[in-house]
């Protein structure tokens, strides 16, 4: 279990949060809805699905490193 007021807890949260926002990026319905305001509180949703879509490879990677650090070190 991971917790999240734990520095590794924090990175799980956020790598969580932004796979998350870059697949409701590619959900059309949910784009509009949640994903169009670019600045104030909302906005960080939208930064979020921009850094998921343009460093996908680097998200994945991270992901992949951070479950086997879970699964195998923790």
């Amino acid at each position: 279990m991971t917790n999240v007021y734990s520095f590794d807890g924090i990175l799980v949260f956020g790598l969580l949060f932004i796979c998350t926002c870059a697949y409701l990026k590619k959900v059309p319905r949910l784009n509009s809805w949640l994903l169009s305001e670019k600045k104030g509180v909302w906005g960080v949703f939208y930064k979020a699905a921009v850094i998921g879509t343009r460093l996908h490879i680097a998200v994945a990677i991270s992901c992949l490193a951070m479950a086997f650090y879970i699964v195998f070190l923790k």
